[in-house]
């Protein structure tokens, strides 16, 4: 990231990259910027294979978890009440941890319009003579606080936390919500799976694998290991993960990987990890704070609004949001 004073700017210095990205192929102001847009420009949508992949991989196991709690544990099950209630749960669970994955996935985190760093938008945003801002050379565009620059989405995204290839996009300022309440509904879903399959477990060993069960001892067994496998692992990963966030947002911080701000897309599903890190992408540059920090209060209110059961709803957005200038937001 680089810093540029007004003056520098709009007479052409400042490493080149002064007039740079206003030009045709920009798209932040030159029409609707249809970079990462998809469904007729209606939905944001990181085109990476990789990521793609992953969120596939991610469906198919929600699948696999549903088709062995429904068809293996629950619908043969005798006990009426337990059944119903579980199956009422688990599938609860189930659909809104598909509805944020979904919102996560396709919700513009923040990106910051490409191409704005030109002499009539500093003018347009009322900068001043001699003003210092920030401006990324990768994506012309002049960064709000806080805001980097990803490798993966090729944005600059507000309040970036980090690129999760699970769900195909960047966490940020628009989006966070979403992701926490899909890690927050992994993890349920992943406690719940478990509990379950315990008490299948146990039912067939107190009676008979041959009739606990409309699939043979073998495959019964196979299928309840693999998902004991699956709750376990993505329980684990989702528990640390939203611990992790909370701890973030309660602390006005973001938590960042290193792949953010890498330039090897290569690497950046194993980085995946990384992310559990605790230190914040604005520790990880070793940026000073520029920003004022919000009580933690203010924090848990900037991402999912006053106090409400709409926090847990992933078909509601915040009430409170953080003003930018509308020149920060992708058109």
């Amino acid at each position: 990231m680089n810093s540029y004073s007004y003056s520098a700017l709009s007479t052409g210095h400042g490493n080149g990259h002064g007039h740079g990205g206003s030009g045709s192929g920009s798209g932040g102001f030159g029409g609707a910027d249809q970079h990462n847009r998809c469904c007729g420009n209606r939905a944001w949508c990181v085109k990476d294979i990789c990521g793609i992949v992953c969120v596939v991989m991610t469906w198919l196991l929600i699948l696999f978890a549903e088709f062995v709690v429904m068809r293996l544990i629950l619908l043969p099950s005798n006990y009426t009440l337990f059944s119903t209630v579980n199956m009422a749960l688990f599938q609860t669970l189930a659909f809104l941890a598909f509805a944020s994955h979904i919102r996560t996935m396709l919700s513009d985190p923040g990106a910051v319009p490409r191409g704005n760093a030109t002499k009539e938008m500093i003018e347009q945003m009322g900068y001043r003579e001699g003003e210092i801002f920030y401006k990324c050379p990768k994506c012309c565009s002049i960064k709000p606080e806080r805001a980097h620059h990803c490798s993966v989405c090729q944005r600059c995204i507000r309040k970036m936390d980090h690129h999760c290839p699970w769900v195909n996009n960047c966490v940020g300022e628009n989006n966070q919500k979403y992701f926490v309440l899909f890690t927050f509904y992994i993890a349920s879903i992943s406690v719940h799976t478990l509990f379950l399959v315990l008490t299948q477990f146990a039912e067939c060993v107190k009676n008979d694998w041959r009739t606990c069960s409309p699939y043979s001892p073998p495959t019964t067994i196979f299928l309840l290991l693999f998902l004991t496998f699956e709750g376990l692992m993505f329980g684990i990963f989702t528990i640390i993960m939203l611990a992790t966030q909370l701890t973030a947002i309660l602390n006005d911080q973001t938590v960042g990987t290193p792949e953010s701000m890498s330039p090897r897309p290569g690497r950046r599903q194993l980085m995946l990890w990384c992310s559990l890190l605790p230190q914040g992408i604005e520790q990880l540059k070793k940026e000073e704070a520029r920003w004022a920090k919000k009580s933690r209060l203010k924090s848990i209110q900037s991402v999912f609004g006053r106090f409400s059961l709409a926090w847990f709803s992933p078909f509601t957005e915040p009430s409170c949001r953080t003003k930018f200038s509308p020149h920060f937001y992708s058109v």
